[in-house]
């Protein structure tokens, strides 16, 4: 079984983060990660390997220096990686994105494309659900339990109720939550073969991708303006220890409509 997963560079998420004069995210001026959400579609994808062999490759588009990135997804136990970059890229919203990863998908082999349910940095949660389109694959979203039997794979996605059932036929797009596992910690032999595993660049005229698809002439999205959220009102503090009190504290909950 081929499995891919998709995994971004993102600020580090303690880090204070700042649009520049573009109205972009500021991601030269912080450290970057992989993406927290992507670590337990990596850690996924590592234990359908270990259940059904196969190869596990990591897909990222973003700047040259998320080659490092790939690299610590590599010493978790992926198998290669493949960076897509690009000047023309920078700018580019939640569509370029899922149809520079699908364009690349289509030059790989895959039965499974994992992916994490969203990324820290825009939170949209909507590049899965285009990768899939893209593509023409069915898609099972926020798994937190994944299966994968007699060419079909069946998820578990929680609910109001306890959760649903939910299978598709390979080849799938599957994103996942955060609760699916607990992803490994790369061992010291692991970053030791990171270094020497294959790690493959792609530019947009390796896929075949022209410049007015993607960026800021490409994207279906601007950003016209931010604000950053008001500073949190200070709380009420009921020092009475009396029936007042108790009284004071009913009438909040029901101004608030919780009672």
């Amino acid at each position: 079984m081929n499995v891919v997963v998709c995994v971004k560079q993102v600020p580090d998420t303690t880090a204070e983060k700042r649009l520049d004069a573009n109205l972009r995210l500021d991601r030269a001026s912080v450290d970057n990660i992989i993406n927290p959400f992507d670590e337990y579609a990596i850690e996924e994808g590592l234990r359908l390997q270990e259940a059904h062999g196969g190869e596990v490759t990591l897909l990222c588009m973003g700047t040259e220096s998320a080659q490092e990135t790939l690299r610590k997804g590599l010493a978790m136990g992926a198998d290669r990686g493949v960076l897509v970059t690009d000047p023309a890229l920078a700018g580019s919203d939640a569509w370029a994105t899922s149809y520079v990863l699908a364009q690349a998908l289509k030059r790989m082999s895959y039965d499974v494309i994992l992916c994490g349910m969203q990324t820290t940095d825009s939170g949209t949660a909507q590049v899965p659900g285009g990768v899939a389109e893209f593509l023409g694959l069915p898609q099972l979203t926020w798994a937190n339990k994944v299966e994968i039997s007699d060419g079909k794979a069946t998820i578990q996605r929680q609910s109001d109720a306890g959760y649903d059932v939910v299978e598709a036929p390979l080849p799938v797009v599957i994103s996942v939550i955060k609760g699916i596992n607990e992803p490994r910690y790369p061992s010291l032999k692991g970053i030791m073969q990171a270094r020497r595993k294959e790690l493959q660049i792609w530019s947009l005229g390796d896929l075949g991708i022209s410049q007015g698809m993607v960026g800021v002439l490409g994207a279906k999205t601007k950003v016209l303006g931010y604000s950053r959220p008001a500073p949190r009102a200070k709380g009420q503090l009921i020092q009475e220890n009396s029936q007042a009190a108790a009284t004071m504290i009913a009438d909040f909950l029901a101004q608030a409509k919780v009672l």
